[in-house]
């Protein structure tokens, strides 16, 4: 496993707070921001286009701010940090992709999304989840930590993301429904996995991967879609699973894998 420390070069975060003790993961400013930038964009620029320019069309000099904070706090958005190069490289190849690569995205950031992942997970398709469920998955994981406020805010920030994402449908009441998972989330699962240590056969069994809950036989015909497509190098056989990311890390990068 690499260290904490290593992954947060890449780009992870840890610790107890995150964006959606606010908001969702903010789907919709990110497709905005994302439509008047190249992949290439600097952290300088975006900032620019949303506190300047007010291109997400807040109301306030202090809207604007909170933001681009939450924003970052989500993403990073900064091209010299790995995982964010990636996920808007990544974002470009795809349309249908982008609600739930978001997501992968959010969760690689913030610790109250990742609080919701294994109850979104033990759903069955169709299941009705209560907001009082989702509330009580958080409080059992953090006891005492959050007000009753505060905990039916987080549960509607949290459900919020996931139905975007395509994990819950319904406006009120929420019903737990099967994502549309595309090749590029199964490349970006594999590359958190691999960011984390994994290689080989154990990339197909990384805690990223679970999230799409698919089928190992559905995961491996992605993955050999996306390694067509030239998003990554894929060779299985028998039991035997390869996998490299072509030019995704730069030497440096490649390094901290290693310490």
């Amino acid at each position: 496993m690499i260290t904490q420390e290593t992954q947060q070069k890449f780009g992870f975060k840890f610790g107890r707070n995150g964006a959606h003790s606010a908001r969702t993961m903010m789907l919709a400013e990110i497709t905005e921001l994302f439509n008047g930038r190249s992949v290439d964009a600097t952290l300088a620029e975006y900032q620019e286009d949303i506190e300047l320019f007010n291109v997400l069309h807040k109301p306030t000099e202090k809207a604007r701010k909170l933001t681009w904070r939450h924003l970052i706090d989500l993403y990073g958005m900064d091209t010299s940090t790995p995982l964010f190069r990636i996920f808007r490289q990544l974002w470009e190849s795809d349309e249908s992709a982008r609600p739930l690569l978001a997501c992968q995205m959010a969760l690689t950031r913030d610790p109250l999304l990742r609080l919701s992942q294994e109850k979104i997970l033990s759903l069955a398709p169709g299941q009705w989840l209560p907001r009082e469920d989702m509330e009580q998955a958080v409080d059992e994981q953090c006891p005492g930590r959050y007000s009753k406020a505060m905990l039916k805010s987080l549960a509607q920030n949290v459900n919020g993301t996931w139905t975007n994402a395509g994990f819950l449908e319904g406006r009120t009441k929420k019903y737990r429904k099967e994502p549309n998972v595309r090749p590029v989330n199964v490349v970006f699962a594999l590359f958190l996995g691999y960011l984390q240590g994994a290689t080989g056969n154990r990339l197909f069994t990384n805690e990223w991967l679970n999230l799409l809950d698919c089928r190992q036989e559905r995961l491996l015909e992605l993955a050999r879609q996306a390694s067509y497509s030239g998003l990554i190098n894929f060779k299985h056989s028998s039991e035997v699973v390869e996998i490299n990311f072509p030019d995704y890390l730069n030497k440096e990068e490649e390094l901290w894998l290693y310490e």
